[in-house]
């Protein structure tokens, strides 16, 4: 027995709860450490790079929830882990203020909950949408639960942005524990009784340990492949995520209210982007999944290069469209990756669906990680020997666009040109 379409956006839910949690401690405590504290922007890197290099123990997570098979315990596990490091990331924050060392322990304390939350909640959840939605299925599962997910970051930036402002800390911590509180109650009643009814998973006798697991995943030339094109693509994705709303503050005078609702605005592109490739290539068949990885890469490069000509003029330009831009062709190539992912998750060795899909996670997470700390590293070097705000932020956006190019021309390899109608149209090449 498989999900049904309601199972199926339940688990959209529980997505939209996890993103939802991730954009206030990436995005508005980043902005807030850089602008309103003026700590350089090097630290939130290090913290965010922390909560991404802690979630290199996704394969290990999917591989208990592989060999255990019952996956909504740790779901919910994960989501409450997650929140109580929102909570003490929002706290964290605020210790800055009277101790930097007091601050900052609080601080990596908060990060590593958030990427063990992140890790256990988030993989465990596409292990169980990987392993129990029909194969027809995947293609659009995986097109719906994120298209949720870029739904509930930017629902939560823009409410957020609108109730932070005007800001004070007692302000932001009643929005981080009500963001948190909401999205504890929603995952629970998504995923209550959710394995109910699926045929029960047997834990192997004869299983193999996790790093044998792990190796039989990656001698998959498929899998191997494919992870090298997610490392490169996410590396070039992430890269802005930690300079983007300091960006907004330092160069466009932007309140914390309003860089936080550029956030929801950019993730109202993804959405925007992620929907019009869910309903042309699996609804209407037009178009290849290369096609559109390879389109959304070369589109956000092109808006990277608009974002970074903008910052010239100052206060006043239009850095809002460019920016929706760059979240519509981000949410193209995602969903189109998104789709290769499921499927391939789903091939090889049977129960082997957490294992891939954690070891996919693991080199997202690295490239987030490592993105975003060069991004932010990267900003700091160049407003000092720049000596000026606008320049230096350019030339890092243009870096990044550069690697969008890049992955552009890996996609042309290591994806498949055939019609996105499905699992067969995720197919990577084999030896």
């Amino acid at each position: 027995m498989h999900l049904s379409w309601i199972s199926i956006i339940r688990l959209g839910l529980v997505q939209a709860s996890l993103g939802a949690i991730v954009v206030l401690t990436t995005s508005t405590l980043n902005r807030l450490m850089v602008v309103e504290f003026s700590l350089p922007a090097t630290l939130p890197g290090i913290l965010v790079g922390l909560h991404y290099g802690v979630q290199l123990s996704r394969p290990r997570w999917g591989f208990i929830s592989d060999l255990e098979g019952q996956r909504t315990k740790w779901i919910l596990r994960g989501v409450g882990v997650l929140g109580i490091g929102a909570l003490m990331a929002a706290g964290g924050v605020l210790l800055f203020v009277t101790s930097f060392w007091i601050g900052l322990f609080v601080s990596l304390v908060a990060y590593t909950l958030i990427g063990i939350g992140v890790g256990a909640g988030g993989t465990s959840m596409l292990a169980l949408l990987a392993t129990a939605t029909a194969p027809r299925r995947r293609a659009a599962a995986a097109t719906i639960t994120w298209l949720m997910m870029i739904f509930g970051i930017a629902m939560t930036a823009v409410i957020a942005g609108a109730a932070l402002d005007p800001y004070s800390p007692q302000r932001l911590m009643m929005v981080v524990a009500a963001v948190v509180l909401a999205t504890w109650i929603i995952s629970t009643a998504a995923v209550w009784r959710i394995e109910h009814g699926l045929a029960p998973t047997e834990p192997e006798p004869d299983a193999p340990g996790f790093w044998e697991g792990l190796v039989e995943v990656w001698s998959d030339a498929r899998a191997r492949r494919f992870t090298v094109f997610v490392f490169l693509s996410m590396t070039a994705y992430f890269m802005q995520e930690l300079i983007l709303e300091p960006y907004a503050g330092l160069v466009f005078a932007f309140t914390p209210g309003e860089s936080t609702s550029l956030s929801g605005a950019q993730n109202g592109g993804v959405f925007v982007g992620m929907a019009l490739v869910g309903i042309a290539a699996t609804g209407l068949k037009l178009g290849s999944l290369r096609g559109w990885v390879v389109a959304g890469c070369i589109g956000s490069a092109a808006a990277l290069g608009a974002i970074a000509a903008l910052g010239p003029l100052g206060t006043g330009a239009p850095l809002v469209p460019a920016v929706v831009a760059l979240g519509f062709f981000n949410g193209m190539f995602a969903v189109a990756a998104i789709g290769s992912m499921m499927a391939l998750a789903g091939q090889g060795r049977e129960r082997r669906e957490g294992t891939r899909m954690g070891l996919w996670g693991a080199a997202q997470a690295i490239a987030a990680g490592a993105g975003g700390l060069l991004g932010a590293a990267s900003v700091d070097i160049l407003r000092v020997s720049l000596g000026s705000d606008a320049p230096a932020f350019g030339v890092v956006f243009l870096f990044e666009a550069a690697i969008f190019l890049a992955a552009a021309l890996m996609a042309m390899r290591v994806i498949e040109n055939s019609q996105a109608t499905g699992v067969s149209a995720a197919a990577i090449p084999g030896e």
